[in-house]
């Protein structure tokens, strides 16, 4: 991996994306606000839209039917960082450098001379706030050389954003991966994610009256899995919930300390489920306050997830593996997109998108000028989300996933490229290619490789050119 440095964006982008955004005309409250929220290893198959029968969902569902729901949204990787690096950009994660997830004591980051969407937003007079992961920097607490945070990307607000390592996940107050963070809720056992759900609509409250970014990014449902205990024995009555055993670090099974029975569940997760439930709950929290302050119409609601489900808790069934693979379960993402004032709602969108469209979508939609001396990969959706059909049906999309050793999920070091219903993926380690078609095998069951060779050695070269031009190497 590498950090690539851009130093002229920081001389000449950001001073020239403000300069262009100042308009002589005063600023009015047409812009729109803008919430993403982002649910953390969330698979394709776990919203109550999208299938799911066990997982209890209402909340999203409700906001699926009256917005835009996406059957081929695509995360730029098939783990954390890369994703949020190209959320944060518009860029390709192969052309930032940043292609896996950080360990804490990263060297590297998402270098400050890139104009993020949060200070792109901010050019044009938006107030910004994160609640939750960024994951995009090594920690001083690890003994990183360099930390970046939130408050140096953009965030005019940050909270419950961590300062040190976020594995195995502590969803209990006191937070292993901020110690500083003081207990706020009138609850002798604070959850982490009510407790983000209150950041949000507290945000909301205080900052309604001028436009907003607010990207409420949740830890959860990334393992190890912890859910409430009322809410985990609730989805535990209910018909096929999963088991397991609890934990030799919790062989008295305490239901509020980690690794508590049932968290590595392989399918139904009750602790996934109760986790999944308060997110949906926050959800609704958002829509009611939104209501209640009467800027429901012009607020723009994202809800997707950075990559694919864990395989050893939950099953991305129609779609094949899971997190840390460039199969459909890695990268295959729900994505539902919610604004009654200006998105053509009640819609289902089979057209493929990718994370790195969000940033020119966004700015489109707030009418926010893209920064000067910066690549944008994304391509802006607006048209798409207001009714019209997007000419692009032979887009590319690209996937750059080296590892000098295996996943420990079993991911391989590899590329893809999907182009039409047609996806190749080439594994690094050992050069082999497979070939599907995702039309009549969304479940990617059938190598097409030695029945196709000539469109296999089209989109092979295809993979490779995009390499060389976006300077990945394998």
């Amino acid at each position: 991996m590498r950090t690539k440095l851009y130093p002229c964006l920081l001389a000449t982008g950001i001073l020239n994306l403000a300069g262009g955004c100042k308009t002589d005309k005063p600023v009015t409250d047409s812009r729109p606000n803008i919430i993403y929220i982002l649910a953390d290893d969330l698979g394709y198959s776990e919203l109550g839209c999208y299938g799911n029968t066990f997982n209890e969902t209402p909340n999203l569902d409700e906001l699926a039917r009256k917005g835009v729901r996406f059957t081929n949204a695509y995360a730029a990787a098939p783990v954390c960082s890369p994703y949020r690096a190209a959320l944060m950009t518009g860029q390709y994660p192969a052309r930032i450098g940043i292609t896996d997830y950080l360990r804490p004591d990263a060297g590297q980051f998402l270098d400050t001379a890139y104009v993020t969407l949060p200070e792109v937003l901010k050019a044009n007079g938006y107030h910004t706030g994160i609640v939750g992961k960024w994951h995009l920097s090594g920690y001083r607490s690890h003994q990183a050389p360099v930390e970046v945070l939130p408050d140096r990307q953009g965030f005019d607000e940050v909270f419950t954003s961590e300062t040190a390592g976020i594995a195995n996940g502590t969803y209990f107050y006191p937070y292993h991966f901020n110690p500083s963070l003081k207990k706020k809720l009138n609850s002798d056992r604070e959850f982490l994610v009510d407790r983000m759900n209150q950041e949000a609509v507290e945000f909301i409250e205080k900052n309604h009256q001028s436009p907003f970014f607010l990207y409420l990014s949740h830890y959860a449902v990334h393992t190890m899995l912890h859910g409430q205990p009322e809410l985990v024995d609730y989805f535990r009555n209910k018909p096929g919930c999963g088991t397991s055993d609890p934990s030799d670090k919790n062989k008295e099974n305490d239901p509020y300390k980690k690794w508590p029975a049932d968290y590595f569940a392989r399918k139904n997760n009750p602790h996934l489920a109760a986790q999944l439930k308060v997110i949906d709950e926050g959800v609704g929290m958002i829509l009611k306050k939104l209501q209640e302050l009467g800027i429901e119409e012009n607020t723009i609601l994202i809800f997707t997830s950075d990559n694919g489900g864990e395989t050893r808790v939950t099953d991305n069934f129609p779609l094949r593996e899971g997190k840390s693979t460039l199969y459909e379960g890695g990268i295959r993402e729900p994505l539902i997109i919610y604004q009654p004032q200006e998105i053509a709602g009640g819609r289902v969108i089979d057209t493929p998108v990718a994370n790195y469209d969000y940033y020119p979508t966004l700015c489109e939609l707030s009418g926010t000028r893209l920064p000067e001396g910066q690549q944008i990969d994304g391509i802006s959706l607006a048209a798409l989300l207001k009714g019209e059909e997007l000419a692009q049906e032979e887009r590319a999309f690209y996937w750059h996933y080296p590892l000098e050793e295996r996943h420990f999920l079993g991911g391989r070091s590899s590329g893809a490229i999907r182009v039409g219903d047609w996806k190749l993926i080439e594994f690094f380690d050992t050069g082999e290619k497979e070939l599907y078609n995702l039309k009549e095998d969304l479940s990617e069951t059938r190598n097409l490789i030695d029945q196709q060779p000539a469109r296999a050695g089209e989109l092979a070269t295809r993979l490779a050119t995009w390499r060389q031009e976006v300077l990945a190497g394998k």
